[in-house]
């Protein structure tokens, strides 16, 4: 299927959270890698201004905080080496102006750093990286941290299976980013003992089904082309976050969704964002390019490219 369409291949509109720290250059390092080569980059700075409670700020210092701003993005900019529009935006809180900014520039990615308090290499996720993903209209990455301190490349790469079609879909733009890259691709399904197998309500024969599980997962991910798979028995989640060991991205999709179909975490995401040994890539059910749904509280600079 990916054949059929080259021009979906990467992505071609790219947002990038920055905020001046290490984890806002990961976040950089890892979009430099996803982004098509036609590609719109724009970095995004977000701020309180006026609209931080409590704290109200005169003309003056309104406008020197827009110039700090703007000043932070032209260095980050220049730092990393790349071609970049700038904005910055006042919001509430940076969750919610990168997915507004997100939604208002129609991006189809998405990027953010790690929190600072992870663990050496994971994608760890903030609360305001956090809050950029549940309510992203489009899909997101997290950066591992640390990915900017060394020439990383991806090579590597993962997709978590569960025979949904949100993980289908997530297999089918993992190939493609593969094929721009001539990367290997990897698939992991993960199987669990159904729900009613923990009620009683079935015989207790769950060594026996668990055995017929993993077999029939297995027969499908051999039956994948170009793809090397395999079925484990665990919990996904804890078992996902460990196949990120063997890669350099770990792509998923996301089963649910909240208002106007907006991403919104579900449980293994939501391990994932805390434990994923790897950059993380997720895909909503469905995207969007814009929504009626606007929120006064976010504002757009004019950018602050020269």
């Amino acid at each position: 299927m990916a054949g059929d369409n080259k021009e979906i291949t990467m992505f071609k509109n790219v947002l990038v959270g920055v905020d001046g720290r290490a984890n806002g250059r990961d976040a950089i390092a890892l979009a430099s890698q996803l982004v098509a080569r036609d590609a719109s980059l724009t970095l995004a700075h977000v701020r309180g201004g006026g609209l931080r409670p409590f704290q109200p700020l005169g003309p003056a210092l309104l406008v020197d905080e827009a110039k700090a701003s703007r000043e932070l993005l032209e260095r980050e900019r220049a730092a990393a080496g790349v071609d970049a529009e700038l904005v910055g935006v006042v919001a509430a809180s940076p969750g919610r102006g990168l997915h507004q900014q997100a939604e208002r520039q129609g991006a189809d990615l998405l990027v953010v750093g790690s929190c600072s308090r992870g663990l050496l290499g994971r994608a760890v996720l903030g609360d305001d990286a956090r809050a950029a993903l549940d309510g992203a209209p489009c899909a997101i990455a997290i950066a591992s941290r640390g990915y900017a301190d060394g020439a990383r490349s991806i090579d590597r790469i993962g997709v978590g299976l569960d025979g949904s079609r949100e993980s289908e879909a997530a297999l089918a733009r993992a190939r493609e980013l593969a094929g721009e890259r001539k990367a290997s691709v990897s698939a992991l399904e993960v199987v669990t003992i159904p729900p009613v197998m923990y009620t009683g309500l079935m015989p207790p024969l769950a060594g026996e089904s668990i055995d017929a599980l993993l077999e029939e997962a297995t027969g499908r991910m051999r039956e994948m082309p170009d793809v090397a798979g395999r079925a484990v028995y665990g919990i996904p989640g804890e078992e996902l976050a460990a196949f990120g060991d063997e890669l350099d991205l770990l792509v998923v999709g996301s089963r649910n969704y909240g208002p106007v179909r907006r991403m919104v975490a579900g449980s293994t995401c939501d391990y994932l964002e805390r434990h994923a040994r790897c950059s993380l890539l997720v895909f909503p059910r469905t995207t969007i390019g814009s929504s009626q749904e606007g929120d006064s509280s976010a504002q757009t600079e004019v950018p602050a490219t020269a």
